[in-house]
């Protein structure tokens, strides 16, 4: 779906609220992101793909949980500051509620061999979600230098466990002038055509 296509249905505050709080209240181990895609740029069709996976992009970079930055990011985009507060309230509140519930049952039920089976299998599917928003990311790089940014952070952090932040920041400049060199090459070859 193009970025400029008008929504299915409008991203009004009570409907921001309503879809984090699903998200919220359904999303365990993570995989969150994956979600959200399909709920906001497929289902609803509120954004688009590129302003999407910039949202999501910046999610990642800032400080704080991803799903949550991405949460704020969706709904700043959409709705302003309010919008953003709904997202964040959305998608913590309820949730945050009934973990607190969660809590009292485990407490008194955690030693229970099923309780823990379920958990790993929830976890293994948040895993897959975060795979396959990963894949989706991969599918609109272009280019082998995208591929050598992402194994270089894979490698630094994943591998050989160098703190993300200084990763991240050491190859945002990296990154940046790729993406512009990319751009102006495009630029060239369009108006060559």
């Amino acid at each position: 779906m193009a970025d400029d296509s008008p929504p299915r249905s409008p991203a009004t505050l009570p409907a921001l609220l309503l879809v984090f709080c699903q998200m919220g209240m359904m999303s365990f181990g993570g995989g969150l992101s994956g979600w959200m895609h399909r709920e906001i740029v497929e289902r609803r069709g509120w954004m688009g793909e590129e302003r999407f996976l910039a949202a999501l992009a910046l999610g990642q970079v800032l400080p704080g949980p991803n799903s949550v930055n991405l949460a704020l990011q969706i709904g700043l985009q959409l709705r302003g500051g309010i919008g953003a507060v709904a997202a964040g309230i959305g998608l913590l509140g309820p949730p945050f509620l009934f973990i607190l519930g969660l809590m009292l049952l485990y407490q008194r039920y955690g030693a229970v061999g099923l309780v823990n089976t379920a958990l790993a299998g929830v976890a293994a599917a948040g895993i897959g979600l975060t795979c396959s928003m990963g894949v989706r990311a991969a599918r609109r790089m272009q280019g082998v230098a995208p591929f050598a940014v992402a194994a270089a952070v894979f490698v630094a952090v994943g591998v050989l466990k160098w703190p993300m932040i200084p990763v991240v920041l050491a190859v945002i400049p990296v990154s940046v002038a790729l993406a512009w060199r990319a751009g102006r090459e495009q630029e060239q070859s369009d108006r060559g055509a």
